[in-house]
């Protein structure tokens, strides 16, 4: 870096965008007296699952929580193959090996990120129960192609833990029918604090997950000690504490109001680095998925090398990034016997996430800008 930094004040890699509405009806929660899982989670259910267009909308506690259980009614049985990318967090592999399956990496495409349907072909079995697409940086993989990889019998269950109100050919995630699961982390294109969401189109399977999650119990708190409760209940079958609270859904319920308004933003932003970071030497771009989409920008991530040595030039602006991800099929656990992926393993050595969060300015933006020039510099 030569000279000091622009900026003045530390800009974020992510903000979340909480406003008074949501305030306001975490209050009304706190004063109802109810403020576990009850009419407000039960709203934001419904809003949910009009939104994306499902049958059905779960509340779990995390994306994780809810990962757990969209895996967990597989049946999974030791031995049985679950195929996801590498370029994810953790959680998208190991809530399955938790249950004993043999997880099975495929590659990426290095340019768009997403999960290359090609190498799920290839890497399908006789064992394969599921291959999971991670909707990476809120852009949709190619469902089509995967359908047609594993089969009209085959199982998706798609993460999109980033791709709330993004759009595959004219459809939003999480409406197509297939298990999909979202996560409601502060970082994240709406957030509950903590949470996520499954939608599913099949009413068996929305059925026992409501058991999964609050302890293979058949009656939830809210109609146990409301107005019209009833005493008894039965336990059917083993289940989790993966309820999600009134309180989050509080801030669900509004953040799910704005959520277009805040992809507009983020849309805007990302199209801003784009044009600004064009032609640059020294640093790759993420590229459009070739098919009809709408991008939920959760993420902006940019390739480059000596990638510690960059984000440190970057933090010395004052300006925040993010890593997004560590290859998973390099970590410690999943490292023995691991095949090699070169597309991930390309992209995991380069990748870093610029801040990307509704609440910035342009200038804040274009700050962005002249502090990846003079890292790269």
């Amino acid at each position: 870096m030569t000279g000091p930094p622009r900026r003045a004040t530390f800009l974020p890699f992510s903000r979340p965008s909480i406003g008074e509405e949501e305030i306001r009806e975490v209050t009304d929660c706190l004063r109802s007296g109810w403020i576990t899982t009850g009419p407000r989670t039960a709203r934001f259910e419904e809003a949910f699952a009009a939104y994306v267009g499902a049958r059905h909308a779960l509340a779990f506690a995390s994306g994780t929580a809810a990962l757990h259980g969209a895996y967990w009614a597989l049946d999974l049985q030791p031995g049985d193959e679950v195929i996801c990318p590498s370029l994810t967090w953790p959680a998208t592999a190991t809530m399955a090996r938790v249950l004993g399956a043999r997880i099975v990496f495929a590659d990426i495409d290095p340019a768009t990120r997403l999960i290359d349907p090609a190498d799920v072909a290839r890497k399908i079995t006789r064992r394969t129960r599921a291959v999971v697409p991670v909707h990476f940086a809120g852009a949709p993989a190619d469902l089509d192609a995967l359908r047609e990889a594993v089969g009209k019998d085959g199982v998706l269950v798609e993460d999109a833990a980033h791709a709330a109100g993004a759009e595959y050919k004219g459809r939003r995630i999480g409406g197509g029918g297939n298990p999909a699961i979202f996560s409601f982390h502060p970082i994240k294109n709406l957030t509950t604090g903590e949470g996520g969401m499954l939608t599913t189109g099949e009413d068996g399977l929305a059925a026992r997950l409501r058991l999964f999650r609050f302890h293979g119990v058949s009656r939830d708190a809210w109609k146990a000690y409301g107005a019209a409760g009833a005493a008894r209940y039965d336990t059917v079958l083993p289940g989790f504490k993966y309820n999600l609270t009134d309180l989050a859904s509080a801030l669900g319920i509004h953040q799910l109001r704005k959520l277009d308004a805040f992809l507009e933003r983020r849309r805007q932003i990302a199209e801003r680095y784009l044009r600004g970071l064009k032609g640059l030497r020294g640093i790759e771009l993420p590229a459009a998925p070739p098919y009809p989409h709408r991008h939920a920008w959760h993420l902006f991530t940019v390739l480059v090398e000596h990638r510690d040595a960059f984000m440190a030039r970057l933090r010395e602006e004052n300006i925040g990034t993010g890593l997004h991800f560590e290859a998973v099929h390099r970590s410690t656990l999943y490292a023995p016997g691991a095949p090699s992926l070169p597309r991930t393993e390309y992209v995991c050595d380069r990748i870093v996430s610029l801040p990307l969060y509704p609440g910035m300015t342009d200038q804040d933006a274009d700050d962005v800008l002249v502090a990846v020039r003079r890292a790269l510099a």
